[in-house]
Parts: C-alpha cells; structure tokens; sequence
C-alpha cells in the first residue's frame, strides 16, 4: 500500500505519535490538527499530510511554544516544511551536546549517593553562589524580559531574611514530595503529583507571576539544564526527567483549561449576538 495514500485511525496515530486520543480531539477542536476525512460513521482519518503537520506540532511542542503559536506558525503561507525540519535537526544536534555533557554530571552526583537519598527541603538549595546567582539572573531576563526578572528581584528583596529562609523551606519541600510520589510509584500524570504543582505554582507567586510560557519554559530547565538537574538529582536521580514530564502535563491541562474557556466565551458572545 501506497503509505501517501493510506488513511489513519485517530487511535492509531495516538499510537504512533504517542499521545492521547483527547489530546487529539483537543487540537482538531482548536483548530490545530483537523482530521483529513470524517468517515459517514464519524469516525476521523488522518493521511500522511496531517501526520507530517502533528510532528511539527510536536517539534514545536518541545522547544516550549504554545499551541497557538505553534497554529499560526503551522497555518502561515510561508511555512516551509523542509526548512522547518532542518531547524528542529541543529536544535536537536545543539541539545544532544548539552546532554551529553550531562552525563558526567549525572555520574558524578550518582556516584556521592547512597541508594535513592532524599534530603531535606532546606538543605536542598544549599551551594548556589552569589555568582551563580548574576548568571541565573542575565539567563532569565534573556528568555522572560527585564521587567519580570526586575519585578521578582525587588519582591525578593523586599521580604525579610526570615521569610525568604521560609519561602525556600517550602520550595524545598515541594521537590522533596515529589520525588517521594515517584518513589511510591506514582507517574508524573498523577493526581497527587498534579496537586503538588499547584503548590509549586504557588510557591513561585513569592516571585512573580507564574504565566504559562514561564511555567513550560521552567520544565523544561528543570530537565536539561546542568545546574538545575544536578540540584535534583541529590534529591532523586529520577527527578529532574519525572519533574519536567510532570510539569508539561501541568501547563497542557491549564492550557487546555483556558482554551476551554474561551471557546465557551465565544460561544456564549455568538450566541448573544445571534
């Protein structure tokens, strides 16, 4: 059979693209992925060009963009495919450096910890420099804007020793539930996980507000960024890979949520007007 040609199942592209078949429904619903045929059963078929157009969706997903963007990159009559594909392939090639240089650190922290330790929440932050610090702080107004690492500087400043001492306790804690959640089997999609982050969201409101770009955008740091991860690993080895898993699925739900909630708005606006 001519693969070009072939026709697809929404549960067999779940399959092979590895997501869910309601995050599927989702983007058809958004307008990101539309089913290249609806059967007379109403079942939805995919062909080759909407698989091609999901692995953008997922490329793009993985570099942090939100589904919007990644629709009106996607719908944009200058889109070109191949040149898309080459971009991914040297962000790819850029990030297989960065990982490789990991594992030696990955090895390293292995290598000073007794089993599966878990430390405390506040010893867990213990270590960063004040020179670690200027470059953490030249990174984020790079990738979030002036003014929002300005904003979280003065509310750090502003809060007395005591209490900064308290906000990283609790920070703290929240890595160390975590990595006790996944200790005990748990998935980063769980329930419970889930429920920590919303204790993580807000821990970070002691800093600024956390948007949803900022959130994906801090996942993703968590699980590849040399500092971040050897951080985690003394908590878990397994952290900094479940943390970023369990993150993405966090922001995807509130994404979804918000989406949700504007069509809902539009319709009730139509339905007004109408």
């Amino acid at each position: 059979m001519d693969t070009r040609t072939q026709m697809y199942t929404v549960k067999q592209v779940a399959e092979l693209a590895q997501v869910s078949v309601r995050t599927l429904h989702h983007y058809d619903a958004i307008g990101l992925l539309r089913p290249s045929q609806i059967g007379a059963n109403g079942y939805r078929y995919y062909d080759e060009t909407a698989l091609l157009r999901l692995q953008q969706i997922l490329f793009y997903r993985e570099i942090g963009l939100e589904l919007a963007q990644i629709r009106d990159i996607l719908d944009d009559p200058e889109f070109d495919l191949l040149a898309a594909l080459r971009s991914h392939r040297a962000l790819i090639e850029e990030r297989m450096q960065r990982l490789s240089h990991l594992i030696g650190t990955i090895d390293r922290t292995i290598s000073h910890l007794a089993g599966e330790t878990i430390m405390s929440g506040k010893s867990l932050f213990k270590g960063f420099s004040e020179e670690q610090q200027k470059d953490y702080e030249r990174q984020a107004r790079l990738q979030y804007g002036a003014d929002t690492v300005s904003t979280t500087i003065r509310r750090w400043n502003g809060y007395t020793p005591a209490q900064r001492e308290a906000i990283m306790e609790e920070s703290g804690q929240i890595y160390v539930d975590l990595a006790a959640v996944m200790t005990a089997g748990k998935s980063p999609l769980d329930e419970d996980v889930q429920a920590i982050l919303t204790r993580w969201q807000d821990n970070l409101r002691h800093f600024y507000e956390p948007t949803i770009d900022i959130m994906r955008g801090l996942g993703y740091t968590y699980g590849t960024d040399p500092e971040f991860m050897a951080t985690f690993q003394q908590v878990h080895p397994d952290l900094p890979a479940f943390l970023q898993a369990a993150v993405t699925q966090y922001v995807d739900d509130l994404e979804y949520a918000e989406i949700a909630r504007m069509l809902e708005e539009d319709e009730a606006a139509n339905h007004v007007t109408g």
